[in-house]
């Protein structure tokens, strides 16, 4: 293996190293296709990085250093264009607690907070838990059949008392890629209602389609850049949720003391080999990542492909970004979609908890033989019945 060229077409073996992906089949002969984590190895970069840290051997607390913090801002730079600074920066052990947190830091307990959906639950779940109301308004199909956010509704569903808006840009589960006008518009209605918005970006740097590209909600504007909280990390790019490294980018200081103070003594630290996998990520990456892009592209295809053939029931509509195909598979009939395939061999994602009733959500990260083997498993079983 060269550094111009990598395996995707196989992975090693999964089972006894604790992974969520694998393990909740444990024994049983279903195929996880779930979880939005890959099944392959991450840059062989990244890898020597990482064990360039542990050859160290000195395992202590570590703060965010000069090199992963140039790695970012450098990585913002040259891949989106956007000149931020250090002091905008805190390195977070993961996006969701950075989420259900802001939740607790912008929003009080009389007021509610947006989203679009079908959408990541996590999303769902941070009001909840913070005890604020959630105003959900479903994302609408546009004229080409694509995902769009339904600003009618979302004026509608306003009210005086909303106070953030939760983004996922690119928005998973449904793969869309937002396009410049469609941020500025929301921008538009965020500062028209006064709203805080979050904006989940982690699924930046796998847009695969080539007519679309992923633009920080936060360098559109400089009004906009003041209400914005901008989410990132490496993770899912490079599969290294395990290392648990991720951060904000926050302009406004206002807004950034505001969150520091929320997640003091409550987020933990990033560990050593989080800070070590990000800076190798950024800095030595980005061919793995155009390899990974292709490939990604290849197996989106071949999704594609094979439901117009083989299954034409399933609604699968274009997608621009991420490695999780979205299913409506209500012709299907099917009482319960996730249970009756994983009787049939394949494990997928319920779309109940997305607020996706009669939708199943599938991970294309991984070897395409593994893929041709779930939708063969899948129209077999639906053939079958």
């Amino acid at each position: 293996m060269t550094d111009t060229h990598y395996n995707f077409d196989t992975c090693p073996d999964r089972t006894g190293y604790g992974s969520l992906k694998w393990d909740k089949y444990k024994g049983r002969d279903i195929l996880p296709l779930w979880v939005a984590d890959m099944d392959f190895t991450t840059a062989p970069k990244i890898t020597a990085a990482l064990q360039q840290r542990l050859d160290h051997g000195i395992f202590g607390y570590t703060v965010p250093y000069e090199a992963p913090v140039n790695a970012v801002l450098n990585y913002l730079e040259r891949q989106h264009g956007y000149s931020a600074k250090a002091h905008w920066l805190n390195f977070l052990p993961g996006l969701v607690p950075a989420i259900n947190l802001c939740c607790h830091a912008f929003v009080a307990s009389d007021e509610s907070v947006m989203t679009a959906t079908p959408v990541y639950p996590p999303f769902l779940g941070a009001p909840d838990y913070a005890n604020r109301e959630l105003i959900k308004v479903p994302l609408c199909l546009d004229a080409s059949d694509q995902w769009t956010l339904d600003f009618d509704a979302m004026e509608a569903a306003v009210k005086p008392n909303t106070k953030l808006f939760i983004l996922c840009s690119p928005h998973n589960p449904v793969g869309r890629v937002y396009t410049e006008a469609e941020l500025t518009r929301l921008g538009d209605f965020c500062e028209k209602h006064d709203l805080i918005l979050i904006s989940d970006e982690i699924h930046c740097d796998l847009v695969f389609d080539a007519n679309a590209q992923h633009i920080v909600t936060a360098k559109l504007s400089e009004t906009l850049a003041a209400r914005t909280v901008t989410l990132m990390a490496p993770s899912k790019t490079y599969n290294l949720p395990g290392l648990a490294c991720a951060f904000s980018v926050i302009e406004d200081s206002k807004l950034r003391l505001q969150f520091q103070k929320t997640i003091r003594g409550i987020i933990t630290e990033v560990n050593c080999f989080g800070y070590a996998g990000c800076e190798a990520a950024y800095n030595h990456g980005e061919a793995w990542r155009q390899e990974l892009i292709t490939y990604l592209r290849g197996n989106y295809e071949l999704i594609s492909k094979f439901l117009k053939e083989q299954i034409p029931d399933i609604t699968f509509r274009p997608m621009e970004s991420t490695y999780l195909a979205w299913f409506d598979v209500t012709k299907l009939e099917l009482e319960n979609p996730v249970k009756f395939f994983e009787d049939n061999g394949v494990g997928l994602s319920d779309g109940t908890p997305f607020d996706g009733i009669q939708h199943v959500r599938l991970n294309f990260g991984c070897p395409r033989s593994r893929l041709q083997e779930g939708l063969e498993k899948m129209a077999a079983a639906l053939s079958g019945r």
